[in-house]
């Protein structure tokens, strides 16, 4: 019997077989996926072979992924954590008010998307909240990102602002929604398939940081074709097995002008003839970009070099 695991708890999992129904079902063993050392082999997302063992059904095989997306464990620097897998897309929901999403995080997830073949939308949500100063820092990073090579859309759940847009988008494909707690993931569903009616909680006031709702990731059916796959809410993103080498490959605005440097193996750091650094020095390239760029070279986990922008 084949089916989708659509949540997982880490000791039982729910799959949705071909034939519609939803089994709780447990892993047969220990799974190894090309080499990872992961804390969850079993992911939202996969596809899975089921034997009945007794009464109890068991993943006795995961089928082959087309994708994966994953991060550094957050209690285990030496594993990882695969968010889910076999995903047409990434919806990153960002938030620059209540709570704010840092550049960092952002160029994080980017590049983890980049790096496993995931599209990604960058969604600004809660445009409603903007005042005057939130408005001028918003266009600033949307054009950074536009010119980037991402798409960027305002939304408010709120307003319905963009929601048919959201929705035309979604249908018929596997759509992952991330982002940090409180950005509005849970919100922007139950407004987009009223059917699902998630659980949502208000932003701490006293923190302006979101308070985690959505424990486990899970996958929903959408009313009108197409599934999401809605995550927990992620404070950092750590990102797993890129090497410095490679970096490079997953900023698109650098991948375009590296073949232009005068050495092959350039790290843009402090090479001559640098396209990419000539590129930066006439804002061809954001510096701000840049800067994620380096940031990320160094390796320093998730101490963000933020991009200041001061009222």
């Amino acid at each position: 019997m084949q089916g989708v695991v659509v949540k997982s708890t880490g000791s039982w999992y729910s799959v949705l077989t071909n034939d519609g129904v939803q089994l709780d079902c447990r892993i047969r063993g220990k799974f190894r996926i090309q080499g990872l050392k992961s804390t969850n082999p079993v992911a939202v997302g996969d596809r899975v072979l089921l034997d009945l063992n007794g009464e109890d059904y068991l993943i006795s095989k995961i089928l082959e992924r087309k994708n994966y997306i994953i991060r550094k464990s957050v209690n285990l620097s030496k594993q990882v954590h695969i968010i889910a897998a076999n995903i047409d897309q990434a919806f990153l929901i960002v938030t620059l008010a209540s709570p704010t999403t840092s550049v960092g995080f952002i160029d994080r997830f980017l590049v983890t998307a980049e790096a496993y073949q995931i599209p990604t939308v960058l969604v600004f949500n809660k445009v409603d909240l903007y005042d005057e100063f939130d408005r001028e820092y918003h266009d600033e990073i949307v054009q950074m990102y536009t010119k980037s090579g991402y798409e960027c859309l305002e939304t408010s759940a709120l307003d319905q602002m963009n929601i048919d847009l959201l929705t035309t988008k979604m249908t018929a494909k596997v759509t992952l929604l991330s982002g940090h707690s409180g950005v509005g993931k849970s919100t922007l569903v139950n407004v987009i398939d009223t059917e699902l009616d998630l659980v949502t909680q208000q932003v701490s006031e006293a923190h302006n940081k979101g308070m985690h709702t959505t424990t486990f990731a899970e996958m929903y059916p959408l009313h009108f074709g197409g599934f999401i796959i809605d995550t927990p809410g992620i404070k950092g993103f750590g990102l797993v097995d890129v090497s410095e080498f490679e970096l490079a490959d997953y900023f698109p605005e650098i991948l375009r002008l590296k073949g232009q440097c005068k050495f092959h193996n350039c790290k843009h750091v402090n090479e001559p003839k640098c396209a990419v650094k000539d590129a930066v020095a006439v804002d061809e390239i954001h510096p701000v970009r840049y800067e994620s760029y380096l940031s990320i070279l160094e390796d320093d986990g998730n101490q963000y070099r933020e991009f200041k922008y001061h009222k």
